[in-house]
């Protein structure tokens, strides 16, 4: 309905994304960041350990979610079903059209906006877990919009109706149509058509998502630990081989990130606009879409979950988006105007012949896992607009959005992604700092000597 109407007042999709991450949207992302690290006076940073150790311990935990009587899946698979959904193009394809767009120094804020996003994203998985509730199914179910409403009251409702509103229609940009467009992009380079691919993503989204989060959750837990794994032990490997560029390449960063001289006319707003936007995209902190997978999780405890969630910004960001930016700017590929998946595989192949096939494999698993996670992220938030019904008429246009989106064209696709983020984010930061004073109070009150992971 809101692109439709921005469109009718001849405004076109590059000027509504610019609208809607102009700099209201940038300042609050950030300012929302800022206000809740200070707020919980710096815990996520100083209690990176204590999720650690809640995450490994879920990792052994051997009990079923039957067993432990509260939740579908344990925090780790929790976990991993967040990263499924945001380790994907924007760690890719993202870092690639950030530093294509807004140069090398939209990395430096890229990470600026992912040290606060770790306490955003703590925040808001937490919430997710204090407020979740038993829909028509007795299945749990939780996010910003059940968080709205148990949190803020029924005046509020309509705050939770916008987000859940955004959150099904951006599933269909950022987590399936720009998706299903970068893998198609790989596999045509490979002499597959995009169409063919398309069908068969369709085909296994289809077989995958019917069976719901836990099914989800038992692949993710699986598969995201495997490629993320390949795609660090092999881009640390390549850096390894290059490590004496890394102080150039960290020096230019650093420096354009405050000049923007390599982006066409010295805009520095458009680096920090592009770094935040692409950051945002990669871990989605702030977003409001982990807390949907982390409602429902186990154990029932707001601030382990919570703790554990933020390590997805961690892994996320500052960890793999970083390896793939550091092999992008010391290839200097980025100079000849490229972008997306094919400017990353360029420089990977620059780095280390032959090494530009990881890209493609990692994309092609990124990419299908992200489908799916967001699959479930859109499925919840249609569920509460419109309860369990027409759950599977909407599996049925998902899948053929994935065979849409594989054939659809590269800049629309992007755009779409962009406006559908940023209107989705404004009513979820919105109720963090609506719903701070109780985060600052769980988090104040919670015992951190003792892990209650195993609880």
């Amino acid at each position: 309905m809101v692109l439709p109407m921005l469109a009718l007042r001849g405004l076109s999709l590059a000027e509504i994304s610019g609208l809607v991450w102009g700099p209201a949207t940038l300042v609050l992302i950030t300012g929302t960041g800022m206000y809740l690290m200070l707020g919980l006076r710096l815990m996520p940073l100083r209690r990176l350990g204590f999720a650690l150790n809640a995450m490994v311990t879920s990792m052994k935990s051997e009990k079923s979610a039957d067993q432990a009587g509260e939740g579908e899946v344990n925090a780790f698979q929790g976990l991993m079903t967040a990263l499924a959904a945001t380790i994907g193009t924007g760690n890719v394809a993202g870092v690639a059209a950030a530093i294509g767009a807004g140069g090398p120094g939209a990395v430096f804020w890229m990470w600026m906006a992912a040290l606060l996003g770790i306490a955003t994203k703590y925040a808001e998985c937490m919430l997710a877990v204090q407020y979740r509730e038993a829909d028509a199914l007795n299945t749990l179910v939780g996010g910003p919009m059940y968080a709205i409403r148990n949190g803020l009251g029924r005046r509020w409702a309509w705050l939770g109706v916008v987000f859940a509103l955004f959150g099904t229609l951006a599933g269909f940009g950022i987590g399936n149509g720009v998706q299903a467009h970068e893998m198609a992009s790989v596999l045509d380079s490979y002499g597959i058509p995009p169409l063919a691919t398309g069908i068969g993503m369709a085909l296994i989204t289809f077989a995958v998502i019917v069976g719901g989060i836990r099914r989800i959750g038992r692949v993710a837990g699986v598969v995201v630990p495997v490629m993320a794994g390949i795609y660090v032990i092999s881009s640390l490997l390549i850096l390894a081989f290059h490590i004496g560029d890394i102080p150039a390449a960290l020096q230019v960063i650093v420096q354009d990130a405050f000049t923007g001289q390599a982006v066409a006319g010295g805009t520095i707003g458009v680096v920090i606009q592009k770094g935040i936007a692409r950051g945002v995209f990669s871990n989605e902190a702030g977003l409001g879409t982990a807390p949907i997978a982390q409602a429902s999780a186990r154990p029932g405890d707001p601030v382990l979950q919570g703790s554990v969630a933020m390590l997805g910004t961690v892994i996320d960001t500052l960890v793999i988006c970083t390896m793939t930016a550091l092999v992008i700017v010391m290839s200097g590929r980025y100079l000849d105007a490229g972008q997306g998946v094919m400017l990353t595989k360029d420089a990977f192949d620059w780095a280390l012949p032959g090494a530009g096939h990881l890209i493609s494999f990692a994309t092609i698993t990124f990419t299908a896992t992200t489908i799916l996670g967001w699959g479930f992220y859109s499925e919840r938030c249609l569920e509460f607009l419109a309860g369990v019904k027409p759950i599977r008429w909407f599996r049925l246009i998902w899948v053929a959005v994935v065979v849409f989106g594989a054939t659809a064209k590269f800049d629309v696709v992007w755009l779409i992604a962009d406006i559908l983020n940023g209107l989705m984010a404004i009513p979820n930061l919105l109720s963090l700092l609506l719903l701070s004073p109780v985060i600052f109070k769980i988090t104040r009150d919670y015992n951190f000597s003792r892990s209650q992971a195993e609880e």
